[in-house]
């Protein structure tokens, strides 16, 4: 009898964990960064456009190598142009070991793999660390996931070393989900390459830099 109501504690602890968990995943985040009114948006956008055109100018022999910084705001905005002329399919991201990629109805439904359509992206520089959000349409349920770490460079291409992850409301070990997200960039490290002007990039004081060659 001892035994039984035992048994019985965890089944109704792990149901309740179960549901918590789900309750977490389905939970809408605090934003990483506030939205931008569609004029302020276009108006970063084209800030953005305008400082990269001026660092895209062939280095002027005798100077140093000229340098670029972009706050956020920019960023996001131009992130977010883009990605409306870009079709979703083409914008799938990774699916990590243990993270699902479906929401389950019910803390006793299975999860099924597969790779969902991301939107709505949020970016943020805050110190040395980036911070990016995305939704993604999960059994016709929007899910957040938030990503933040370290923005850098190396041998020409984009690196990226991961601090943070969380889906939904719900944290998750890095450790978890990095060995899968570093496999993922290295498929597609043909995407991560620099432009050749840049010898360098990273996020400092808040702000992207990106330092010519």
């Amino acid at each position: 009898m001892k035994k039984w109501k035992i048994d019985r504690i965890i089944s109704v602890a792990t149901l309740v964990s179960s549901a918590l968990a789900l309750f977490l995943v389905l939970k809408k985040p605090q934003p990483v960064a506030p939205p931008q009114p569609p004029a302020v948006a276009a108006a970063n956008a084209q800030s953005f456009q305008t400082k990269v055109e001026q660092f895209e100018q062939a280095k002027e022999p005798g100077k140093p190598p000229a340098e670029i910084r972009l706050n956020s705001e920019e960023v996001g905005a131009a992130l977010m142009q883009a990605a409306s002329t870009i079709p979703m399919s083409s914008m799938q991201p990774a699916a990590a070991p243990g993270i699902p990629t479906s929401v389950p109805s019910s803390p006793d439904a299975p999860i099924a793999a597969g790779e969902p359509e991301v939107k709505d992206y949020q970016v943020n520089f805050d110190g040395d660390v980036a911070r990016g959000q995305f939704v993604t349409k999960i059994a016709g349920k929007d899910v957040y996931v938030t990503l933040a770490g370290h923005l850098g460079s190396k041998d020409g291409y984009a690196t990226f070393d991961p601090t943070e992850f969380k889906v939904g409301d719900l944290n998750v070990p890095v450790s978890l989900v990095n060995d899968a997200l570093q496999k993922k960039l290295s498929e597609q490290k043909d995407r991560l390459k620099l432009p050749d002007n840049v010898g360098e990039m990273k996020v400092e004081n808040g702000q992207l830099v990106m330092t010519q060659k």
